[in-house]
C-alpha cells in the first residue's frame, strides 16, 4: 500500500498558457508538479504492479481463413485450422479453445488420437506436432521437422500408434506417435509404381487402411496411380492407372469397394476383384449434349461413401458442377439411393466431414450428420432427416457477417439488461433449423465463480448493431439493430452521383450506450447521428430530423497568403449558427432558413430519411436522426468524436470542422461553433490576422467547378475510411491494387497521407508553397487535419488517434512535434474525444456545475460549462445555455479520454437518467417523472471539501489536474517514440488505473491519481488498422480487439483473472471408454483375412525396420504440462519494463523503510533520554526510600 500525500500552498492564478506550462517527465514514475493550493490531497493507493498481468482469455468468432477439419466421434469435438497457423478446438457451448503454431505456418490437415485426448496437426512448413489436449490449455508434445521432403497427407488408423505420412515425392513415411520418431520403414515411389511406368506418379494424396486387412495400405497419387501396398511383403498387390487426376478416396466399411473422386467431375468405383477398370463410372451433375458429348464438369475435391443398415448408402462429395453456368454457387451434393440432393453454400467449401456413430472403419458407418466448413462459415447439416436441415449453430460463427468496423466493451452491466434484450431478440430468430441437439457435444464447462454481466457490441457495415452476452468468457448473440430502416432505401441512379451511395452509405463509424438509461446513439460512415430509445412495446413513431451545418467553405482555403492561419470557418454570422441559436424542433428543421438559402447549386444527401409514421417492433426504436449537410458539393467531414448523457438530456459531437450540442430533449440544436470560435480570447494559439478575401466566384462558376471535381474525392472519403476494416483478403496484391489508383493517396483513410505527396482539397488543384516557405494555414474541406512523420513503428499503416476509435482523418503521417504550437505545422484542429459531467467550469466556480469536456488534435482541453433547468416542467420548456469561455488546459498530443475521481481516489461516474419505458400505459394518478442519478463530486468527500480531479490522457502524455484550481499535480510522459491509440480510466481490483494501448502494441497501465506505472507489456509486435480501431478496455481488468476480420480475441491484464482463468475455461477432454468392436462371426472372421493379428510394432520398430536418416527429419520436444504461454513475461522489453517497474517500487519501499528506520531511532533517543533522567534522579536514594 502507497500513501501519496500532497501539501500545496496556494491558488493558481496564472493564465491558461501558464497554467499548460508543467514540466514534462520521463521518469518511470508520475511527476508531481508544484502547484500551489491550501489543499491537502490524502490518497490511499492500493495497486500495485503484482496486481497486473496480461494474458489471453478466449477468442470468439469464425476461424478465419479455414484451411483443415477434424472430428473426435468417441469425444464428440471439432478442430478447425487455419492459414495462418491457428488451431480452434469446439465443444459443446462453453467449450472454444484457440491455439496457435508459434511458426505461424498455414494447418495442412488435422487428425485426432481418438478418445486419447491429443492431436497431430500437419504445417506448410513441413512440421508435424502432437497437441496434448488433457489440460484446459492445450501445448506441443512432440514436434517432427522433414527436412528433404514436404508433407502432403497424412493417416492415422484408429487405435494405432502409428502415422502415416505420405509427401510431395511421393514417398510414404511412418512416424512413431509416442516417441515422434520417424521409422526405418519407407514406402518408396519408385516401388509402389510398376518398373516400366516411365512418368512419376506425383505427390501422394491419400492415404487409408483398408477396412478389411489392416495390413494394406490404400496409396493414391495425384495423377490417377492408385496402389494397395501389402505392408507384411513389401509389395504392391495391386496398382490401378487412371487418366484423370485423383482428388480423393473412400472405403466401403467391407473393404471391398472403394469409390474416387476426380478432376473431370466424374466419381469411379473400384471393386477389388478386378482393378483393370472402374466398376462404375458416374458424371453426378454432366447433362448429354445434343452431339451426344458430356459437358465438362468442375473436379470433385472430396467424397465420402458411407452405409446405414436402414437404407442406401450415402455418397456425399463436393464440387462436380458443370461449367456451362457462370456464378454458380458452391455446393455440397447428397446422394441417397436414387435420391440427389443438392445444398447451395454461401461460401466456398474448404472442407467437410461425415460424422458416424461407430469410430470403427469396418462397420456399418450410421452417417447421422454432416460438418461443412465453409471459407466464411461453419454449417452442419442433418443426415437423418428427407429434407436435410442445418443445426442451429451456438457458436457466435456470424461476427463478420457483415465486415465489423466498430467495437464497445462494458463489463458490470445492469443485471436485468440481459435478459430483457435476449427477450426482444428472440423472437426474430431464423426458424427451420433441425430439432436436434447440436452433435458436437464434447467437453465439460461450468459457470465460474468469477462472473458477471458483460456486454459486447459490435457495429458493421451494412449499418447492423449486434448486442452480444460476453458474460462467463462466452458470448452469445442477444440483439440486432438495423440502422437503415431509418432511410428510405437508396433508389438506384445515374452518372457520377448513383456512385456516391451504392456501397455501404449506413456503415457504423462509433456507438455510445448508457447501459442505465438505455439510451443508445449510433454514428453512421454518411455523418449521421441516430439516437435510440428502448421499449418493450411496439409503437407508430415519426422520427424527428435535425440538419447541422458543420462544414468550413471551400473558398476559405485559396492560397497561403490569403487565409494564413485562419479556421476553416469564417465569421459565425455568414457560416455558422450563432453558438446560442435554438432551432424549431420540428422535423427537417434543424437549420435557420438563412443558411439554407446561403448554400449554392448543390447540397446533396446520400440518405434520405422516412418522413412518414412507421410501426417500430419492441427494441431499440429511433427518436431522433441528426444528417450533417453536403455544402457546396462538399461531403461533410466525418464525425470523430461522440458524447450522450441521458440526465442532462444533451448529446455532443464534433469532428475536424468544430462543435455541436443537441438537445435531444427539445430536439433542438444548442451549439454549433467552429474549433476556434470555442477558445474566444482563451486561444493558446498565436494566430495571425485574416488577410483581405478575395471576391468570391459566382455561382454558376462554383457550381461548374464543384461538379466536375468533387465526386472521385469525396466518394473516395466515404468508402475507403473503412476499407481495411472491411477488407477479408490478405492478398497483399490487391491492397497494392488499391493504393496504385492514385499515386498521391492512401487509400486506407482515403486521404493524400503520402510522406511525398502533398494534401490536396477536392475541386481545386494543389496549392504551390511560397518562396517563405510552409506556413501554419488551415485547410480546405477535402484535406486530412493534419501530418504525421511515418516512423518505424507505423509501417505504412493509418490508425485513428481518439478515443472512439473513427477519427479517420488522423492518420499515422501526422507530425508528433511536441511543440504543439509550431509556426510551420500544417493544422486543422479536430475535436478528439468528449465528455459530460459535473465539474468546475471556471476557476472562480464554487459549486459543480455540468459541463462539456472537450479535448482536441492539438492537445487542448476545453471546459464549457451549461446550465440546466432542474424541474422536469421547466427542462422541456425552457432553454439550456451554454457559455463556451469555460477553462483551457493544455497536454502533448491529441487529446484521448477524459476521467474524473474525488478527493479520495475514487472513480466519479457520469449522471445518468433511470430508463422507463415511454411507450408503457401511464397511471394517471402517478405520472411518470425523469429520476436522475447524480454523481455530484463534492458529495462523496466531507473531509476534503469540494473539488475534484481530473484525468487527461493524450497520445504522449497524461496529467492529473486539482479542479478547480486547474492546478496540475501529476504528469507522466507515456511514450516518446510511438503514441496512445487508446486509453481509458477503468476500474481493477477495487481501485482504478489508467489503462493504454500505444500503436507500437505495448500495453500499459498507471496508478491514478499518482501515473505511476504498474504494467508496461509488449503485447503485439505489430499493430494493424484493425486492431487499432476495434482495441477498447473495460472495467474488471478486460480488453477486447478484432484479431481478424471474422474474430474477437479478449484479453485480461488483470493477475486475479488470470489466475482464475483455468476454472473458467473448459475441458476439452472427458474420461469416456471406447465403443468395443462388433463381433465379426466366425465366418467373417474366417474368411475375411488375418486382419486382427497383424502387429504394426513388429513391422515399423527399430529392431525390424532399423532407423531413418537422420538427415530426413528433426524431431523437436515440446513443453509438455506447460499451462499455456504468460504473454507478460515475453520479449526483452516487457521483461527491461518489469524491472524497471521493480525497481522503482523496491526504491520506495526503501524510503519507507528509511522514515520508519528514522523514527525508530528517535523513539530510541527519546527512550534512552528518560532512562538516563530516570538513573540520575534515582542515583543517591537508598533501597528503602523506594
Amino acid at each position: 500500500m502507497k500513501k501519496f500525500r500532497k501539501v500545496l500552498d496556494g491558488l493558481t492564478t496564472s493564465s491558461p498558457g501558464g497554467t499548460i506550462g508543467s514540466p514534462s517527465c520521463g521518469s518511470a514514475a508520475g511527476t508531481p508538479t508544484a502547484a500551489p493550493t491550501p489543499k491537502e490531497i490524502d490518497v490511499q493507493e492500493t495497486l500495485v504492479s503484482e496486481n497486473f498481468q496480461l494474458c489471453k482469455t478466449v477468442r470468439h468468432g469464425f476461424p478465419y481463413q479455414p484451411t483443415a477439419l477434424a472430428f473426435d466421434p468417441v469425444q464428440k469435438i471439432l478442430a478447425v485450422g487455419s492459414r495462418s497457423g491457428g488451431i480452434r478446438i469446439l465443444g459443446r457451448p462453453g467449450v472454444d479453445c484457440y491455439c496457435q503454431h508459434e511458426s505461424g505456418a498455414a494447418v495442412l490437415q488435422l487428425q485426432f488420437l481418438i478418445n486419447e485426448g491429443a492431436l497431430v496437426t500437419a504445417c506448410a512448413d513441413d512440421t508435424l506436432h502432437l497437441w496434448n489436449l488433457r489440460q484446459r490449455r492445450p501445448a506441443i508434445l512432440h514436434s517432427l521437422k522433414f527436412n528433404r521432403e514436404r508433407i502432403t497427407f497424412c493417416h492415422l488408423p484408429f487405435q494405432s500408434k502409428w502415422l502415416y505420412v505420405g509427401t510431395e515425392r511421393g514417398n510414404t513415411h511412418i512416424v512413431n506417435i509416442e516417441s515422434f520418431i520417424l521409422s526405418g520403414y519407407v514406402i518408396m515411389w519408385n516401388k509402389a509404381i510398376e518398373l516400366s511406368t516411365k512418368t512419376h506418379p506425383g505427390p501422394v494424396v491419400h492415404l487409408s487402411d483398408s477396412p478389411k486387412d489392416e495390413g494394406k495400405l490404400l496409396i493414391g497419387f495425384e495423377s490417377g496411380t492408385i496402389v494397395q501396398w501389402d505392408l507384411r511383403g513389401k509389395k504392391a498387390d495391386f496398382r490401378i492407372y487412371y487418366d484423370e487426376a485423383i482428388h480423393s478416396v473412400s472405403w466401403h466399411h467391407e473393404g471391398k469397394q472403394f469409390m474416387c473422386s476426380h478432376s473431370d467431375g466424374s466419381l469411379t468405383l473400384w471393386n477389388l476383384r478386378n482393378t483393370t477398370k472402374p466398376f462404375q463410372v458416374t458424371f453426378p451433375h454432366g447433362k448429354i449434349q445434343k452431339d451426344g458429348r458430356k459437358e465438362s464438369c468442375k473436379p470433385i475435391l472430396k467424397v465420402e461413401y458411407k452405409t446405414s443398415r436402414s437404407s442406401e448408402p450415402f455418397v456425399i462429395f463436393s464440387g462436380g458442377l458443370s461449367y456451362d453456368k457462370a456464378g454458380r454457387r458452391p455446393t455440397l451434393t447428397i446422394m441417397h439411393g436414387k435420391a440427389i440432393t443438392v445444398l447451395e453454400m454461401d461460401y466456398p467449401i474448404v472442407e467437410f466431414m461425415v460424422l458416424c456413430e461407430t469410430p470403427y472403419n469396418n462397420e456399418v458407418q450410421e452417417p447421422y450428420a454432416v460438418v461443412v466448413l465453409l471459407e466464411k462459415d461453419l454449417i452442419v447439416v442433418d443426415l437423418t432427416q428427407s429434407n436435410f436441415p442445418v443445426f442451429e449453430n451456438p457458436y457466435p460463427m456470424d461476427i463478420h457477417e457483415s465486415p465489423v468496423t466498430c467495437t464497445a466493451y462494458f463489463a458490470d452491466c445492469p443485471p436485468d439488461i440481459i435478459p430483457i434484450l435476449y427477450s426482444i431478440g428472440a423472437k426474430h430468430k431464423k426458424t427451420g433449423y433441425s430439432q436436434k441437439e447440436w452433435p458436437i457435444s464434447g467437453g465439460t464447462w461450468t459457470l465460474g465463480s468469477h462472473t458477471y454481466p458483460e456486454i459486447i457490441i459490435t457495429g458493421h457495415a451494412d449499418g447492423s448493431i449486434k448486442f452480444w452476452d460476453a458474460s462467463a468468457i462466452t458470448l452469445q448473440m442477444l440483439y440486432k439493430l438495423k440502422t437503415s430502416k431509418v432511410f428510405e432505401k437508396p433508389k438506384p441512379g445515374e452518372g457520377r452521383a448513383a456512385e456516391l451511395v451504392e456501397e455501404d452509405p449506413f456503415a457504423v463509424q462509433m456507438v455510445s450506450w448508457c447501459p442505465q438509461s438505455r439510451i443508445f446513439c449510433v454514428v453512421g460512415i454518411s455523418a449521421h447521428i441516430i439516437l435510440y430509445r428502448f421499449s418493450k412495446y411496439d409503437a407508430n413513431t415519426q422520427i424527428v430530423s435535425l440538419e447541422v451545418r458543420l462544414q468550413c467553405e471551400s473558398e476559405d482555403v485559396i492560397s497561403p497568403s490569403e487565409n494564413e492561419n485562419n479556421p476553416c470557418f469564417s465569421d459565425p454570422g455568414s457560416h455558422s449558427p450563432q453558438p446560442h441559436h435554438q432551432h424549431p424542433a420540428s422535423p427537417s428543421s434543424g437549420t435557420p432558413e438563412g443558411i439554407k438559402n446561403s448554400i449554392p447549386c448543390l447540397n446533396i444527401q446520400c440518405l434520405s430519411l422516412k418522413d412518414r409514421v412507421v410501426r417500430v417492433p419492441p427494441g431499440y426504436q429511433a427518436e431522433l436522426v441528426i444528417q450533417l449537410l453536403w455544402v457546396d458539393g462538399e461531403p461533410p467531414q466525418q464525425i470523430t468524436s461522440l458524447d450522450i448523457n441521458s440526465a442532462y438530456g444533451l448529446l455532443a459531437f464534433g469532428n475536424c470542422n468544430g462543435l455541436a450540442v443537441v438537445d435531444y430533449l427539445q430536439k433542438t440544436i444548442l451549439l454549433c461553433m467552429s474549433t476556434l470560435d470555442l477558445y474566444g480570447p482563451a486561444d493558446p494559439y498565436q494566430r495571425l490576422t485574416r488577410s483581405p478575401r478575395r471576391n468570391r466566384q459566382s455561382t454558376s462558376e462554383f457550381c461548374m467547378r464543384g461538379l466536375s471535381n468533387f465526386y472521385s474525392d469525396s466518394k473516395k472519403r466515404i468508402r475507403t475510411s473503412y476499407q481495411s476494416l472491411t477488407e477479408l483478403s490478405d492478398n497483399q496484391q490487391s491492397i497494392d491494387m488499391e493504393r496504385s489508383k492514385s499515386p498521391t493517396s492512401d487509400h486506407v483513410n482515403g486521404h493524400c497521407t503520402s510522406p511525398t505527396s502533398q494534401p490536396c482539397s477536392a475541386g481545386k488543384p494543389r496549392v504551390p508553397m511560397g518562396p517563405e516557405g510552409p506556413r501554419l494555414t488551415r485547410r480546405g474541406p477535402g484535406r486530412p487535419p493534419f501530418r504525421k512523420a511515418q516512423s518505424a513503428a507505423c509501417m505504412e499503416i493509418s490508425l485513428p488517434v481518439s478515443h472512439t476509435e473513427e477519427s479517420r482523418e488522423n492518420s499515422f503521417s501526422r507530425s508528433r512535434s511536441s511543440s504543439v504550437s509550431s509556426i510551420d505545422r500544417d493544422t486543422k484542429e479536430a475535436i478528439t474525444t468528449l465528455q459530460f459531467g459535473e465539474s468546475y467550469g471556471r476557476k472562480s466556480d464554487a459549486l459543480p456545475t455540468p459541463c462539456l469536456w472537450v479535448g482536441t488534435s492539438l492537445g487542448v482541453v476545453l471546459l464549457i460549462p451549461m446550465s440546466i433547468p432542474t424541474d422536469q416542467e421547466e427542462r422541456m420548456e425552457e432553454p439550456v445555455t451554454i457559455g463556451p469561455s469555460g477553462a483551457v488546459l493544455m497536454l502533448k498530443g491529441s487529446v484521448l479520454r477524459f476521467g474524473f475521481l474525488d478527493c479520495m481516489g475514487v472513480l466519479i461516474q457520469s449522471p445518468y437518467e433511470v430508463w422507463r419505458d415511454l411507450n408503457a400505459s401511464e397511471d394517471p394518478d402517478r405520472p411518470r417523472r425523469r429520476k436522475l442519478v447524480h454523481f455530484s463530486p463534492s458529495s462523496s468527500q466531507d473531509a476534503c471539501g469540494d473539488g475534484h480531479l481530473a484525468v487527461v490522457c493524450s497520445e504522449r502524455q497524461a496529467k492529473v489536474f486539482l479542479m478547480p484550481s486547474q492546478s496540475c499535480l501529476f504528469v507522466h510522459n507515456i511514450t516518446e517514440s510511438s503514441f496512445v491509440l487508446r486509453a481509458d480510466v477503468v476500474s481493477v481490483c477495487n481501485s482504478v488505473s489508467l489503462a493504454c494501448f500505444c500503436a507500437n502494441g505495448h500495453v500499459m497501465t498507471l496508478s491514478l491519481p499518482s501515473l505511476r506505472p504498474l504494467m508496461d507489456v509488449n503485447y503485439l509486435p505489430l499493430t494493424d488498422m484493425r486492431i487499432a480501431r476495434t482495441f477498447c478496455f473495460t472495467n474488471g481488468g478486460q480488453a477486447l480487439y478484432l484479431s481478424s476480420p471474422t474474430e474477437i480475441q479478449r484479453i485480461t491484464y488483470s493477475q486475479e483473472m488470470c489466475d482464475n482463468l483455468q476454472e473458467m475455461l473448459g475441458e476439452l477432454f472427458t474420461p469416456i471408454e471406447t465403443p468395443e468392436a462388433q463381433n465379426r462371426g466366425f465366418l467373417k472372421g474366417f474368411f475375411g483375412g488375418n486382419a486382427h493379428t497383424f502387429d504394426r510394432e513388429e513391422l515399423f520398430g527399430e529392431a525390424a525396420a532399423g532407423k531413418a536418416s537422420r538427415s530426413l527429419a528433426q524431431h523437436i520436444p515440446g513443453q509438455a504440462g506447460v499451462e499455456g504461454m504468460k504473454v507478460a513475461a515475453s520479449g526483452a522489453v516487457g521483461e527491461l519494463a518489469r524491472a524497471r517497474i521493480a525497481l522503482d517500487e523496491r526504491g520506495q519501499r526503501l524510503g519507507e523503510l528509511e522514515e520508519r528506520t528514522a523514527l525508530m531511532m528517535t523513539s530510541a533517543e527519546t527512550f534512552s533520554k528518560h532512562a538516563h533522567e530516570l538513573m540520575l534522579k534515582c542515583k543517591d536514594k537508598k533501597w528503602y526510600q523506594f
